[in-house]
């Protein structure tokens, strides 16, 4: 009875939660792999089960396989860059900007904007407009002398995916200078120091002595971004809407419930993303799992 007392008002405490978890994260998880074995193709026929078939045929649709394509080279392009454009803007802040507190509040700002608002104004700014017309960044190019880097951006048959992670890098680049500023903070001078009495120079100090210290840093960062860029939807659906150029897993989700009313290969297809999320995020787990126990 003593020892209820001490565990059993905390578990009422969360209780709620993990009812709530419980059915809107695993309950829904569950019913939606329910739905994408079922040969549920319309909104009538009752579910049954084929076995898995869902997840086989769906390679035979002709957009299938370029939304795939279109998700890796948007995650490689968003996650590269703001890794390195993070890195980047921590490294200047780390050696000491004047008005650094004003720096750090413009580059988080636009974190706080949301990917619809972000994409409103990034479908300006990429309009492939030829020149006559050209707005946005087009324009820029064309007033200033540059209108050979004038582009057709996000409609580019080869690379439109590309420019399409030009928004989510500006969005999400000042969070990884946030994260790599915080782990540059925690290094400490002697380290450095020790390294440049022994000749070391301030490239090296950071190559050699900085950099792998921050190795949890940019496990954590590259884990993040690689959840967000795939399961993007919002920034797509306000820049280019539903076009097979730009056609990723989570819009084809969408067609295929909203559009085609079919909820087996749209389930089939969140499928997809959750088992492509989980294989970033579980090693994730089990690595901070494991270090927490190592302390």
């Amino acid at each position: 009875m003593r020892r209820a007392r001490r565990w059993l008002p905390g578990l009422l405490l969360v209780s709620p939660s993990i009812v709530a978890i419980g059915v809107f994260v695993y309950g829904l998880i569950f019913w939606n792999a329910r739905v994408a074995v079922s040969g549920k193709h319309d909104e009538v026929t009752p579910p049954g089960f084929d076995g898995g078939k869902n997840f086989v045929d769906l390679w035979d649709q002709p957009s299938w396989p370029g939304a795939v394509r279109n998700a890796l080279v948007f995650t490689a392009v968003f996650v590269a860059g703001a890794l390195l454009l993070g890195a980047f803007l921590a490294f200047l802040m780390d050696k000491g900007v004047r008005a650094e507190a004003s720096f750090r509040v413009v580059y988080l700002f636009p974190m706080a904007v949301s990917f619809i608002a972000a994409g409103v104004v990034w479908r300006w700014l990429l309009n492939p407009a030829p020149a006559d017309r050209a707005v946005g960044l087009n324009q820029l190019f064309h007033d200033t002398g540059l209108g050979s880097l004038a582009n057709t951006w996000w409609q580019h048959p080869d690379w439109g995916m590309a420019a399409m992670a030009l928004p989510a890098i500006w969005q999400m680049s000042g969070y990884v200078m946030a994260l790599y500023l915080a782990g540059f903070r925690g290094v400490p001078e002697e380290l450095r120091e020790a390294a440049r009495v022994d000749g070391a120079s301030e490239w090296k100090v950071y190559r050699y002595v900085v950099f792998p210290q921050l190795r949890p840093v940019t496990l954590s960062a590259l884990i993040i971004l690689g959840h967000i860029s795939l399961k993007v939807f919002d920034l797509i659906m306000a820049i280019a809407g539903k076009q097979i150029i730009t056609y990723v897993p989570a819009v084809a989700a969408y067609v295929e419930i909203f559009d085609r009313h079919d909820p087996a290969n749209g389930a089939t297809i969140a499928t997809y993303l959750l088992l492509a999320v989980a294989v970033l995020v579980i090693p994730y787990l089990v690595w901070t799992i494991r270090s927490e126990r190592a302390r």
